[in-house]
């Protein structure tokens, strides 16, 4: 278990927390991410993620083929243009962090750079993320492992030998570590989700708990993922239909509390009740051998002149064919119960 709080732990042994990612979703409009933000701790959310950076902490203002991307969603654009887009400006995150706070939800972030690390350490935030993207800088890795904060690692493309490498520079300073499976692909199809991955993951990291980052359309995959145990489920988040660079693997408000209700049931379902179910009054419920007709002294019971009827009073109706052949020792009323004490 790995606890931020008093409310809230990453644990198997409770319903994965859910996490609401806000990426590019404002569109760079400061209002709009706030309302994200509130939207996010309003649905009951139990954490609220952004992104910390701006264009010029991730590339460079340089617009030839090697900055252009050449396939998906963002086919098309030079990578500066879409971080500055998507980009959340250091300048809005304060007041997303009081928002928060009034909600008394934990608000963190993915940093892209030593200055974005920085700048939360000023905010106080109480937990990290490594995007799929930088699992590959040491630097960076090592630099948000210094501040001694658990960190959430994501692991799309990663190969194993990647993942091993980043945990070994986070575990010179810590073992407080999150591992997510994740697709990177935008969106994932659902088809593509692969989760059996997390039961591989949580195989070869025993020491550490798992969760899901979860790339597609819908919360679809994010459910199937209850029975696998994860520890967390982070969904990228929507407030309407307007279209944004994320809007298409990300969920809307409806999307979202529907996700922490179910999540929260199907993992109570699974799990067994430390409290012993008294099934008595309904096993009376069950069936017993009763008389069909009159049945007179020293006759045998046959299947003719006996049926199985509800509620259980005298021999159960399981005993039916080991009581068939035997004689009554007295007369028996039609639809009174037979007990074995009327039994020779």
């Amino acid at each position: 278990m790995l606890k931020l709080n008093k409310n809230l732990n990453f644990s198997y042994k409770k319903p994965p927390l859910i996490i609401a990612e806000i990426s590019g979703n404002h569109n760079g409009n400061k209002k709009r991410f706030l309302n994200l933000v509130e939207s996010a701790c309003k649905c009951n959310a139990d954490l609220i993620k952004i992104q910390t950076y701006e264009p010029d902490d991730i590339t460079l203002k340089i617009r030839n083929n090697f900055f252009k991307i050449k396939k998906g969603i963002w086919k098309g654009k030079y990578l500066y243009d879409l971080y500055k887009t998507a980009c959340t400006p250091y300048s809005w995150h304060k007041e997303a962090f009081n928002i928060a706070k009034k909600y008394n939800k934990i608000i963190f972030s993915s940093p892209f750079s030593q200055k974005g690390v920085d700048f939360l350490e000023n905010l106080n935030v109480p937990l990290y993320k490594l995007a799929s993207f930088e699992i590959t800088d040491f630097r960076l890795i090592d630099y948000i492992a210094s501040k001694k904060k658990p960190i959430i690692i994501s692991t799309g493309m990663a190969s194993l030998n990647e993942i091993e490498k980043a945990i070994e520079i986070i575990k010179k300073y810590h073992k407080k570590i999150i591992i997510l499976h994740c697709v990177s692909n935008y969106p994932t199809e659902i088809q593509d989700s692969d989760l059996k991955r997390i039961v591989y993951l949580k195989k070869k990291f025993k020491n550490y708990k798992i969760g899901l980052s979860d790339h597609t359309s819908d919360i679809f995959t994010s459910i199937a993922s209850i029975p696998l145990k994860i520890c967390m489920i982070e969904k990228h988040f929507n407030m309407d239909e307007v279209k944004t660079p994320d809007s298409s693997f990300s969920i809307n408000p409806k999307m979202l509390k529907d996700l922490k209700e179910i999540s929260s049931k199907i993992f109570y379902s699974l799990n067994k009740n430390s409290k012993k179910i008294d099934f008595n009054a309904n096993i009376k419920l069950r069936r017993s051998i009763f008389a069909k007709e009159k049945i007179k002294k020293n006759q045998k019971l046959t299947l003719s002149n006996t049926v199985s009827l509800r509620p259980c009073i005298g021999i159960g109706a399981d005993k039916i064919f080991r009581v068939i052949g035997k004689k009554v020792n007295k007369e028996i009323k039609k639809n009174s119960p037979i007990y074995i004490k009327d039994l020779k």
